[in-house]
């Protein structure tokens, strides 16, 4: 029987879905996305419409299929916004409310009351994850508790889930290890359902889908929507999908990705390594069912800020423009930009700070509060980094990055100067999407082994050394961090 060309990969992100078909050179060969509406019914609160999430996947997913035959198509992987959560009828599959994003902050009281309580213990212990608003526990028993519908009659499940339960016309209801480990209802350390976290935010384990590898025939695609079912043989949350795009499978390896917000992964390979500096145990994306850790640190403002320049401030017309201007001049001119527009992440876990300009004076300009926002973004990914250093107690000398912003030759090179170390790009920055490409491709057989993916994975490459005295930049960062630390009193 001939090979197949082609893996499709479903990318489901907070602001666009997008779905990218690869050969088995790791190219692209077709791809397309579409944005849908963001949903804020009061301060503090994101969601969005699970319809216009599902349409919108099914939308590009069409749009990519009449560019290559259907039937070259190997095999699908999907990748996920994580920790936003849905509740939907299993009999009619209509949600009962709309999807809470993991940007919303509506159940930070109920977070701080469980840690007033000391259980945020009991929750890092399980789940490796500090008791926050982000993960998916409390926005499920947020939705349950403002519904009148039967708890028998209804099923829950992070995007992946909910996107896998409708392609396959509710035949398959599952998720992986790394959705799952998301939820802080997961025990990271049996890979089970914790009953007694089910039992604390009165979720009936009945639910919950079944968790899996995020190498696994998890089904096949209704033909009515195809016109002929391709296996579905890979899930993963997108964070954890780009470390395996840039085939960071051993022990310290990292990547960063730049996105709406910022999130930094380190493979910790088979221990799950207890923070001491704010950060998160979860468990990898992997071909296998044995499990692999890694340490996280979530930055929640990255990219965002640039679209707050633009669309708020009206100080951009587009963000690639931001390079250009903040090379304009040769510093911030003592500006700083903490943009803490939801509370802080990684390493502080901070929900109630907001952002803050300071060092403004008459001599501060458009550019400098251009590059100030700029900055913040690597400084946020500073701390994390340093923490990371700290609990594994290693020495990282490189950091793999993705993202639309690591587009950005003047962040990225700014970055690499305030870590003291190497920043690669790859050439395809496809990274989430290549994640889950390599783990469908390695269950369906499009790839014999690892080593097949290693040899596709490291051509054209931009490194970015660091440039900046040291003394310099750790001037700027002390500099930084009084600026953090007045926006978190």
């Amino acid at each position: 029987m001939q090979k197949k060309k082609y893996i499709l990969t479903l990318d489901q992100g907070t602001t666009s879905s997008r779905a990218i078909i690869f050969d088995a050179k790791g190219n692209v060969v077709a791809k397309a996305q579409k944005e849908f509406k963001q949903i804020y019914p009061q301060s503090g609160w994101v969601e969005h419409d699970p319809q216009d999430i599902l349409e919108s996947q099914l939308d590009v997913m069409h749009q990519v299929l009449w560019q290559v035959p259907k039937e070259e198509i190997d095999s699908i992987g999907i990748t996920n916004q994580r920790e936003t959560v849905i509740v939907w009828n299993k009999h009619t599959g209509k949600p009962i409310y709309n999807a809470i994003v993991w940007q919303c902050r509506r159940t930070a009281k109920m977070c701080e009351d469980l840690k007033k309580e000391g259980y945020d213990k009991v929750i890092y212990k399980k789940t490796g994850l500090q008791t926050d608003a982000y993960f998916s526990a409390t926005k499920v028993k947020w939705l349950l508790d403002n519904t009148k519908e039967k708890k028998e009659d209804l099923i829950l499940g992070t995007v992946d889930t909910y996107l896998l339960w409708h392609l396959t016309k509710g035949k398959s209801h599952k998720t992986d290890y790394s959705n799952a480990s998301r939820t802080m209802l997961f025990n990271i350390h049996t890979l089970e359902w914790d009953e007694e976290l089910l039992g604390k935010f009165g979720i009936p384990k009945t639910m919950l889908p079944t968790v899996h590898s995020s190498s696994f025939d998890y089904g096949i695609v209704d033909e009515n929507l195809l016109g002929g079912g391709i296996k579905i043989c890979a899930l993963a949350g997108d964070q954890q999908a780009a470390l395996y795009g840039h085939a960071c499978t051993k022990k310290g390896s990292i990547k960063n990705t730049y996105g709406t917000g910022c999130f930094m992964l380190m493979n910790t390979g088979e221990t799950a390594v207890t923070s001491k500096n704010g950060l998160l145990t979860s468990l990898a994306a992997s071909a296998d069912a044995k499990p692999c850790y890694v340490l996280e640190g979530s930055v929640f403002i990255g990219g965002a800020v640039v679209q707050w320049l633009r669309d708020e401030l009206g100080m951009v017309k587009t963000a690639p423009e931001t390079e250009a201007i903040s090379e304009s001049v040769p510093d911030t001119n003592g500006v700083y930009m903490v943009p803490a527009f939801v509370g802080m992440g990684a390493p502080y876990w901070n929900s109630e700070a907001r952002g803050m300009l300071v060092g403004l004076t008459r001599g501060a300009r458009r550019e400098h509060i251009v590059r100030a926002c700029l900055e913040s973004i690597a400084y946020q990914s500073h701390d994390v980094f340093r923490a990371m250093e700290k609990d594994s107690s290693l020495k990282i000398k490189e950091m793999n990055a993705d993202g639309g912003a690591s587009n950005n030759k003047f962040l990225m090179q700014f970055q690499a100067d305030i870590l003291g170390a190497e920043v690669v790009t790859p050439k395809v920055f496809e990274s989430t999407a290549k994640g889950v490409f390599y783990l469908a491709g390695l269950k369906s057989g499009f790839f014999k082994s690892f080593g097949d993916i290693k040899k596709i994975n490291c051509h054209g490459e931009t490194i970015y050394k660091p440039k900046m005295p040291k003394e310099k930049s750790q001037r700027l960062i002390k500099e930084w961090q009084k600026a953090v630390a007045k926006c978190l009193d």
